[in-house]
């Protein structure tokens, strides 16, 4: 019978954002058996894949859940009253995936510790989004995370300025004239109307791409898009987020696409003709491996917190990852669309 949650459970919670590469792998494998035994879906199919879950001691062993559950399932572990649900951006015709969060709250914690990880605190930028897309629907992990950050920062000028380029370019002016750090997160095809748009020279402003065209622009790969914006908005680098609506984790990357992880948060790749062969790019003598990509987000910890993403990637010894594009069987989504 599934366990109820209690102190023991709560001790988990606390220990998986304290997860560093000396204790990950014992806790992954602590929060697998936690979800397998309280969550019936995900048994389920590790039993459909006979996996003896008592026996199990390698994360590369652990069964990794179809990200598509997300769309045709309720991914849960543990009944629980849902805090909010997040739902994929999708397009007409496809059915979007949906994150029911027990607890807002960790998703908030996860989001600042990786954050201030890699940025700092909010409250040393000017935070400003460009996501009109994402703004238009609800239930957006999205714009849940670039509205909390924005709050955080507490700045007047932060906020999101949807379809105002006009505004948005004075306030960046306005930015640069007084030397104010600045972090512009925007969707891609809504950065590059901008940057062509108001062309200008950035030296005090970070440019997040989120990714994503969502049928407004012809698809290009994540190097041209960079070099357009470089060209634009006179930046040496473009920064990028990878997240999804299935994980309440983000990895970040500070240029050339090349994405860290948090502590809790760990890319395998498994083989696109053989799914359940599953590598660390540790394992491979012959340097980075290529593959669709498997992610471990140890903050799932109420849904799943292994996922066979439909991304398809690159991992790093030092566990860097990019992503080179989508499976050709995927659904087209907002986010990740780009081929390096």
């Amino acid at each position: 019978m599934p366990v109820k949650e209690s102190v023991k459970y709560m001790e988990l919670h606390e220990r998986v954002f304290a997860a560093s590469a000396s204790n990950f792998n014992d806790l992954a494998l602590e929060v697998f058996r936690f979800q397998y035994q309280n969550n019936r879906l995900y048994r389920q199919y590790c039993d459909l894949l006979k996996v003896d879950a008592a026996n199990l001691h390698l994360i590369e062993k652990i069964p990794f859940l179809p990200i598509s559950f997300f769309k045709t399932h309720t991914v849960k572990t543990t009944a629980f009253e849902t805090d909010t649900v997040f739902e994929s951006s999708g397009t007409t015709g496809t059915i979007n995936s949906k994150h029911y969060v027990k607890d807002i709250s960790v998703y908030n914690q996860s989001l600042q510790a990786c954050y201030e990880k890699f940025y700092g605190s909010p409250q040393n930028k000017c935070i400003l989004g460009l996501l009109p897309s994402y703004l238009e629907r609800k239930n957006s992990s999205l714009v849940n995370m670039t509205d909390s950050l924005i709050k955080k920062s507490g700045h007047a000028l932060g906020g999101f300025y949807v379809h105002d380029h006009e505004k948005l370019h004075r306030t960046l002016i306005h930015n640069e004239l007084l030397k104010i750090p600045t972090l512009l997160i925007g969707v891609t095809y809504a950065l590059l109307d901008f940057a062509e748009q108001y062309p200008m020279q950035l030296r005090n402003t970070i440019v997040m791409e989120t990714g994503g065209m969502k049928g407004k622009r012809e698809e290009m790969t994540r190097s041209e898009v960079h070099a357009r914006l470089q060209n634009r908005l006179g930046i040496s680098l473009v920064h990028s987020e990878y997240g999804m609506t299935e994980l309440l984790s983000q990895a970040y990357s500070k240029g050339d696409g090349i994405f860290h992880c948090p502590g809790w948060m760990k890319v395998l790749i498994r083989e696109e003709q053989d799914p359940l062969q599953v590598i660390s790019a540790k394992q491979s003598v012959a340097g980075p491996v290529s593959g669709a990509i498997n992610m471990i987000d140890l903050a799932n910890v109420y849904s799943c917190s292994f996922i066979a993403t439909d991304d398809v990637g690159r991992l790093y010894k030092n566990d860097s990852f990019e992503v080179l594009g989508r499976l050709d069987s995927a659904d087209i989504r907002g986010c990740s669309l780009m081929l390096v």
